[in-house]
């Protein structure tokens, strides 16, 4: 019998252990359970490392008791300064770093905004965490086929959600043309989630100039947060860094 790898993340414990008792009674399922956005990955690199690749992430929304509708998702790294651990940011983390893993947003209400950001995050489902045992399980195996699921009454809101944000597209397209070379490869590192510390090492810049850098990208960008810059930057369809080939060449003596 092939059996379905299931990783449940959320913070709250009850919770995340009922599920996954409720899921490990189905025969084909195993599961585990982790409590945050850190804790996830590192279950996730440790199965990879020992051969026993998780098939599915169930991701509670509110993940670390931040709810992600106020902003677009960034990648988590268990080594970010920021500490980012929200659900959604897991989301796009794990696409990131293992495509492979299908994930499945567990949502405490329905929110058209949040499942069109969970969606562009790279999950492949938004389902309501009071939903039926045989209804999850039903998801979790349709994601395993390609399948996208969402609830029938968020779908005409998360087309609407979608629709507007390909309008606001072109203008940040034509904002990130207006970055220097460098500026872009600085911003790239910022949507792999990277801190200024860690950008300036795989840069070869000191975490001065990495600072200059990423002011400048703010201000060409006409944004005020990293956050911001990271949103902008997807709808422009910038992605992150390769972070797991080599660094960048030096271009030059350290600054």
């Amino acid at each position: 019998m092939v059996r379905i790898r299931v990783l449940v993340v959320d913070d709250h414990r009850i919770f995340a252990e009922s599920l996954a008792a409720a899921l490990a009674a189905e025969p084909d399922v195993e599961v585990a359970a982790a409590g945050s956005g850190p804790a996830a990955l590192r279950c996730l690199e440790r199965a990879v490392a020992e051969g026993r690749r998780y098939d599915v992430l169930l991701v509670d929304a509110d993940l670390g008791g931040r709810p992600t509708g106020g902003r677009s998702p960034v990648p988590v790294r268990d080594t970010d300064e920021e500490g980012l651990v929200d659900g959604l940011s897991l989301v796009a983390g794990v696409r990131n770093a293992q495509p492979a893993v299908r994930t499945v947003v567990l949502a405490g209400k329905d929110d058209p905004r949040r499942a069109a950001l969970a969606l562009g995050a790279g999950a492949c489902g938004w389902v309501a965490k009071d939903c039926s045992l045989s209804r999850l399980l039903a998801v979790i195996r349709g994601v395993l086929r390609d399948e996208t699921h969402l609830p029938p009454a968020l779908l005409t809101g998360v087309l609407k959600e979608l629709t507007a944000a390909r309008r606001h597209r072109s203008e940040s397209e034509r904002l990130v043309e207006s970055l220097t070379p460098r500026e872009r490869e600085v911003l790239r590192c910022m949507v792999a989630g990277l801190g200024r510390k860690a950008v300036a090492e795989r840069l070869y810049l000191s975490p001065h100039t990495v600072r200059t850098h990423m002011q400048n990208v703010l201000g060409k960008l006409g944004v005020h947060s990293t956050l911001a810059a990271v949103a902008l930057a997807r709808r422009a369809g910038v992605g992150p860094v390769d972070l797991t080939g080599n660094v960048v060449e030096r271009g030059g003596q350290l600054a």
